[in-house]
């Protein structure tokens, strides 16, 4: 297989692993419809960014140390486990409040977008299973001596992958008529958001503890 074939099947392995819903979906969904789309914009640059760091952690052959110690794994699955499940608790305990937009310009009041990136970036980097399925993937389609053109295109090309993907999301749920849906069912969306995370979170914790007994 030639090196931009290689290029071609690792984009489009990621690509299929982006689009399928997880944790990363539900919260720039959440953040699109309940602040702005710069706010959605900014997460999916975050959700970037972390593609793009674990692209150069498997380049760099690191992710392969989450794979020769299990403990390792258990320890950032336990960690992403209850990062996911403070942000399901900060959802819910929200749900209640009123959602408040300034004047015209239809920014909330309450995170800046600057944090929306920061949220983006955060849930990215805790899910230890995005690592894992980076170094798979990077294991089996990367030739054993790649040309240094390829290592260097991966992590931005992985970047435009993931931003791009959750950039779609981010745009199709900050439509006026989504937003008109999350205002007046803003309690029940919420809290829906926050169990299914919650879900997703608790899930990653009872893996690790079921790895370890």
């Amino acid at each position: 297989m030639s090196a931009f074939a290689v290029l071609l099947s690792i984009l489009a392995a990621i690509a299929i692993g982006a689009i399928s819903p997880g944790p990363s979906f539900v919260l720039v969904s959440r953040i699109a419809v309940a602040s702005s789309r710069s706010h959605g914009l900014a997460a999916a640059l975050g959700m970037g960014v972390g593609g793009a760091f674990f692209a150069a952690l498997a380049v760099l052959g690191l992710t392969a140390l989450l794979i020769q110690f299990d403990w390792l794994y258990v320890v950032l699955k336990l960690l992403g486990g209850a990062y996911l499940i403070y942000l399901a608790v900060k959802i819910w305990r929200g749900a209640s409040e009123p959602l408040r937009l300034s004047g015209t310009s239809g920014q909330t009041r309450g995170i800046s977008v600057a944090r929306a990136f920061v949220l983006g970036l955060m849930t990215q980097l805790s899910n230890p299973k995005t690592s894992i399925v980076y170094a798979s993937i990077f294991a089996a389609l990367m030739p054993a001596s790649p040309p240094l053109w390829l290592l260097l295109a991966l992590p931005p090309m992985l970047f435009c992958v993931e931003a791009g993907w959750y950039a779609v999301v981010a745009l199709a749920f900050s439509g006026s008529r989504a937003r008109q849906v999350y205002m007046r069912l803003k309690t029940w969306i919420d809290r829906g958001a926050g169990a299914v995370m919650g879900a997703l979170g608790l899930k990653l914790m009872l893996e690790a503890i079921k790895a370890r007994a």
